[in-house]
């Protein structure tokens, strides 16, 4: 199996020029052919996710009796974060079915994807909702980000924390100095919210599966959020190759914990 990793093919992938969406498999799909080598794909982060999970139960809310994880994948991590903070109620929000298949007993399951999230009831409530490793990248456009987080926002009880982790597209430590310093600069004289866009990809066996996916910049970040109604409370710099937690917003992903405006 070849290295499952993100990669940006060419200059022109990198500088959010992705072209016609139709070259790429949609993520459902795509995450269905990557279902059977999901779990190895995790391993090979294990630092850095473990890391990332560790930070979220030093911060859930006291008595969180709900879990609510988008884009849960095979919804061992959703597990593994609710059994260790005391969390019955588990929701899995999952739109490939082939990933669905691979989930645990014990939760329920919301099949469907991150940005139709909205048509849930308003009065249906979570203390701790999860939206990890680079899941908002997966959602295509602003207006699509901006409507699953809002959806998120819906969801949060008044007293609880929405955990989300993206893919940082200033990592010095993934990307290297000189390709982060021209994004840098290209965003600066070329603001475009289609500058993150990348193609994701994973070489397995022969084959190669290929998808949409976007990098983020603290500031993006920081606008969808507003609009979403949410509001900041601490972000994690956490370094994607050895799970530590680094002082400087270059040299890792950033984590973030969200409330409810109330």
């Amino acid at each position: 199996m070849g290295d499952l990793e993100l990669v940006q093919a060419t200059w022109r992938l990198e500088l959010g020029e992705v072209g016609d969406i139709g070259q790429f498999d949609d993520p459902v799909l795509a995450y269905d052919r990557l279902a059977h080598s999901y779990a190895e794909l995790a391993h090979r982060r294990e630092g850095y996710l473990i890391a990332v999970e560790r930070e979220i139960l030093e911060r859930v809310p006291a008595n969180s009796k709900s879990l609510l994880d988008i884009g849960a994948g095979d919804g061992n991590r959703a597990f593994r974060i609710a059994s260790q903070a005391g969390i019955r109620r588990i929701v899995l929000v999952e739109p490939s079915e082939k990933m669905i298949g691979q989930t645990p007993d014990g939760a329920e399951i919301w099949r469907t994807r991150a940005e139709e999230l909205g048509g849930r009831p308003s009065d249906e409530k979570f203390d701790v909702i999860t939206c990890l490793w680079n899941v908002l990248g997966h959602v295509r456009g602003k207006a699509h980000r901006s409507r699953a987080l809002g959806a998120a926002q819906n969801l949060l009880s008044d007293e609880g924390k929405l955990f989300l982790d993206v893919t940082h597209r200033y990592n010095v430590g993934s990307y290297g100095l000189v390709p982060t310093a021209v994004r840098f600069l290209y965003d600066s004289f070329a603001p475009s919210h289609a500058n993150g866009d990348v193609v994701a990809s994973w070489d397995i066996g022969e084959s190669c599966i290929s998808t949409y996916g976007h990098v983020f910049t603290h500031r993006e970040i920081m606008h969808l959020a507003l609009a979403s109604g949410l509001k900041l409370g601490e972000r994690v710099v956490i370094d994607y190759q050895d799970g530590q937690v680094r002082a400087s917003a270059f040299q890792g992903n950033l984590l973030y914990v969200f409330r409810s405006h109330l």
